[in-house]
């Protein structure tokens, strides 16, 4: 019996290669995800932005652009290399660092379209193109004018359509290079005849204008003999590009560009300090989510020009910084991979416990900084250290299928290698420097006091008028000498919210004078009372929260506003900070009870988190609400809505009344 298979046609065809590539991009995505930890949102984004590009090309008429933006550290870079080799793209990829020091750029290579043409991204074919370090690549300056740029400026014809013109001024100087060989032609052609019989004079291309006649009229002769054409033939070729009206465009339009960048200004509310290890990586997570496509923009807004922003389009994908979870796997995985390798060299098994893992992340997680100083630091105080706890078991002749663990001494000075549980078993001691968690301690009992009593004025204070926790109050810092507090963003500020933030600034003062003594206040507060003028000096002279209106001279520049109203405004400022003193004097010292447990809990623990100060204040029936602390959105604290339904509410109850308000209006 003989059965008849139907022959496949174009579309099953067409139907099974789309599938693949479906399932192609899939298994990418997943790979990455195990590859680069913690930025599985940013990789989704990624992975649904390349889809159509990847799947089905042929839709293509533009390149596909994906811009990447994020703080030092957070794997943009490593996205984009490793995705072009899990795509199948490593011989077709190319990695320009904007500001113009790229891998095998060469002297000469100062375009786009030269560094296209040097790679293996043919024209009208697919290809990837990373555009790293974009943010160097400025075309403002800082003042709005435009910036000097010498190398890559046929990058923004590329992103409008993919279409790299000719390079007309290199076409220009091999043409000036005719010109002169005909001049020396003629000059020959006209001396005396003592000059009869010398070589008359002709010009050769070298290799760098053969490269770009190459290019400009898509020549496939190789380069060696393109540079042997006599001077007719050059010209003859010149002249019939120039008349001819063909499109001599380089098609890039099936791209994927990646644009990557560091944009610093998006980040000045998050990340002022790099060299801050104290703040909490949770915190600062959640802080860098909140950043959006407006503030790409606004950010882009201060290093390029309006039609240029437009070019990058709108899929812009924001990297928030690692959470605390993200840091914590990366230290384990890294461990594991130096304990295995210690394994495979030796045959020692060796185990990092809890504590010691806990001392690295304490010792190598700068959150403004990402995974670069964790994973030199990590390899700093390990590397060594493992190489002789190995030596020194292999020493010890002592079994091989132990499992050797490596703690903390208690004065986190060591680690200790123990090659038995039992008391008197044989151990070693390897000194370790973390000095940074040596630093945060603070050692001096009066310091430590002090900072305390500070500190939770400025949270008690917070917690009592705002109703929600700080953050995060810290005592053991390294990044300065002192103590902080750290609030939750508002998206709207009320008059009442300025004078709270006024009176929360001004709370430190006043917890080290009802604890201390008014003679035994210290210096430290004035930070707080310069930020706390500051307020208040906006709440009068530019808000208009006063008595009465003050006046202000308005420039076009918003930085020179000049309140010209100074002595009047100077005595309403100086009121509203006594009145806000004599406030927080009042409300802490009718919640002593409550202050001196926050203060106790820094002392112990030397940082408290939200939960830490609901729990401490709840037996004090302070409630404190949650709100800001797992939402990306800022607070607006003020009932408007329910506000707004009492209002209507009222002017339908009675219409006649609101009518004649109107009319005395």
């Amino acid at each position: 019996m003989h059965t008849h298979t139907s022959p496949r046609g174009p579309q099953e065809g067409i139907r099974d290669t789309l599938a693949q590539r479906q399932q192609l991009i899939e298994q990418a995505r997943l790979q990455l995800k195990t590859e680069l930890v913690g930025i599985d949102d940013v990789i989704d984004r990624v992975m649904e932005a390349i889809r159509a590009w990847y799947v089905l090309p042929q839709l293509c008429n533009r390149p596909v652009i994906v811009c990447l933006w994020g703080l030092t550290g957070t794997g943009k870079t490593q996205l984009t290399r490793r995705l072009a080799q899990l795509l199948g793209f490593y011989d077709r990829f190319v990695e320009v660092q904007m500001d113009g020091f790229s891998n095998g750029a060469g002297f000469r290579s100062s375009t786009i379209s030269g560094m296209l043409e040097n790679s293996g991204i043919h024209e009208g074919e697919p290809g990837i193109l990373v555009l790293d370090e974009f943010q160097r690549f400025r075309t403002i300056d800082r003042k709005g004018n435009d910036a000097k740029v010498e190398r890559y400026q046929d990058v923004w014809a590329l992103l409008s359509d993919g279409r790299l013109p000719p390079p007309l001024s290199a076409l220009g100087a091999i043409e000036r290079k005719l010109a002169e060989a005909g001049y020396e032609a003629e000059r020959e052609d006209d001396e005396d005849s003592d000059r009869a019989g010398k070589r008359p004079y002709r010009y050769r291309l070298d290799a760098w204008d053969a490269q770009e006649l190459k290019r400009m009229l898509k020549l496939k002769e190789p380069l060696v003999e393109i540079m042997q054409w006599p001077t007719e033939q050059v010209h003859a070729l010149v002249t019939r590009f120039q008349q001819s009206s063909q499109a001599w465009e380089t098609d890039y339009s099936q791209l994927l560009v990646f644009v990557c960048g560091n944009l610093d200004e998006m980040y000045q509310e998050t990340a002022q300090r790099v060299q801050d290890c104290d703040t909490d990586a949770d915190i600062f997570h959640r802080l860098t989510q909140r950043l959006s496509l407006i503030d790409v923009k606004k950010a882009l807004g201060e290093r390029f020009k309006p039609e240029q922003i437009a070019r990058l389009g709108n899929e812009h994908v924001i990297y928030p910084s690692l959470s605390k979870s993200t840091y914590e796997r990366l230290i384990r995985d890294l461990c594991t991979r130096y304990t295995q390798e210690v394994f495979a060299q030796t045959g020692v098994q060796l185990a990092l416990e809890r504590d010691v893992l806990d001392e690295l992340y304490a010792n190598s997680v700068f959150p403004a900084q990402g995974t670069r100083p964790l994973f030199s630091s990590v390899h700093a105080i390990l590397s060594a250290n493992l190489v002789k706890a190995a030596l020194w078991v292999l020493e010890q002749e002592a079994d091989r299928t132990q499992v050797y663990a490596i703690a903390l001494d208690p004065g986190r000075r060591h680690l200790v290698v123990k090659t038995g549980a039992t008391p008197g078993a044989p151990r070693t001691r390897l000194a370790v420097n973390f000095e940074l968690n040596r630093i945060k301690q603070r050692a001096n009992a009066d310091f430590r006091a002090l900072l305390a009593v500070h500190e939770a004025g400025h949270g008690l204070m917070y917690c009592l008028l705002f109703g929600q926790a700080p953050q995060e109050i810290k005592i053991n810092l390294a990044s300065f000498e002192g103590g902080y507090n750290s609030y939750v963003g508002l998206k709207v500020t009320s008059r009442q919210n300025l004078l709270d933030r006024v009176c929360v600034s001004l709370a430190g003062r006043v917890a080290e004078s009802l604890v201390f003594g008014d003679m035994a206040c210290t210096t430290g507060a004035e930070h707080d009372y310069r930020q706390a003028t500051e307020v208040a000096s906006r709440y009068v002279r530019l808000h208009g929260f006063g008595d009465r209106i003050s006046h202000t001279d308005v420039t076009v520049d918003m930085d020179n506003h000049v309140n010209t109203d100074v002595g009047p405004s100077n005595a309403a400022i100086e009121s509203l900070l006594q009145a806000e003193y004599e406030r927080a004097r009042s409300l802490l010292s009718g919640h002593r009870a409550a202050l001196s447990t926050l203060v106790q809990a820094l002392l112990t623990q030397g940082m408290l988190a939200p939960e830490d100060v609901r729990g401490l204040l709840r037996p004090h029936h302070i409630t404190v609400g949650h709100a800001g602390e797992t939402t990306h959105d800022a607070l607006v604290l003020e009932p408007y809505a329910r506000k707004l339904a009492e209002f209507g509410s009222d002017a339908r109850v009675h219409p006649r009344h609101e009518s004649e308000r109107l009319r005395c209006l």
